[in-house]
């Protein structure tokens, strides 16, 4: 893990697992880690930024970068989340909202800035479970992933803006495998950069945060 300064931000990166860490994003940064799925996401996230406080180091951004599957956007394509959900919480028996968790005072859907001029804005469902086929017209927002809510909840602890890109990896046919996800993570790679790029030029430039 490296924070690096772009701009007058300091930004410490994060990424689930190592396939979606190319070589092209190895060219620019050094991710913090965190595993696959909300909780991994949640555990070392969350420790990770307590110690930062602890040491007076915090960043001042955090930026979540990896794969998401959708049945409805462009293959490989790379898009800044807007606003993201919790499609794992489920507390509507108590007549909660469904995404909503109780007692909480948050909406289900929360909002995501800043988003950065030139990157193609998609909303973002966050689940334990890895969506594929039919289970996709259960979803309202555009993409799924199995992180960024978690790495969201950890950040506003410590009130920091979080930027998350997600490059699509699958979802147009029916996963049959691991390679599903896999095959094309190269692109997903090269485009991610492509996007990294636009964003520290975004914040060399003074996007406000």
């Amino acid at each position: 893990m490296r924070i690096e300064t772009w701009g007058s931000a300091r930004v410490l990166f994060q990424m689930a697992a190592a396939p979606e860490y190319g070589p092209h994003l190895q060219a620019r940064i050094a991710p913090l880690m965190t595993g696959i799925g909300p909780v991994e996401a949640a555990t070392v996230m969350a420790a990770t930024l307590e110690g930062l406080a602890r040491d007076g180091a915090l960043p001042d951004l955090v930026v979540s970068l990896g794969s998401a599957g959708s049945a409805r956007l462009k293959h490989c394509a790379v898009y800044q989340a807007s606003h993201v959900a919790y499609r794992d919480m489920d507390a509507s028996a108590l007549g909660f909202e469904k995404g909503a968790t109780p007692l909480l005072d948050l909406p289900a859907v929360l909002p995501l800035a800043p988003m950065v001029p030139g990157l193609v804005p998609a909303s973002l469902s966050t689940g334990a479970n890895v969506v594929t086929g039919a289970a996709y017209n259960q979803i309202a927002q555009d993409m799924v992933d199995m992180e960024s809510f978690a790495v969201l909840r950890a950040c506003q602890r410590h009130a920091l803006p979080l930027i998350a890109l997600r490059g699509i990896s699958d979802g147009a046919d029916p996963l049959e495998g691991l390679h599903s996800w896999t095959e094309y993570l190269h692109i997903v790679d090269e485009n991610l950069a492509v996007a990294l790029d636009q964003m520290r030029a975004a914040l060399e430039q003074g996007l406000p945060l």
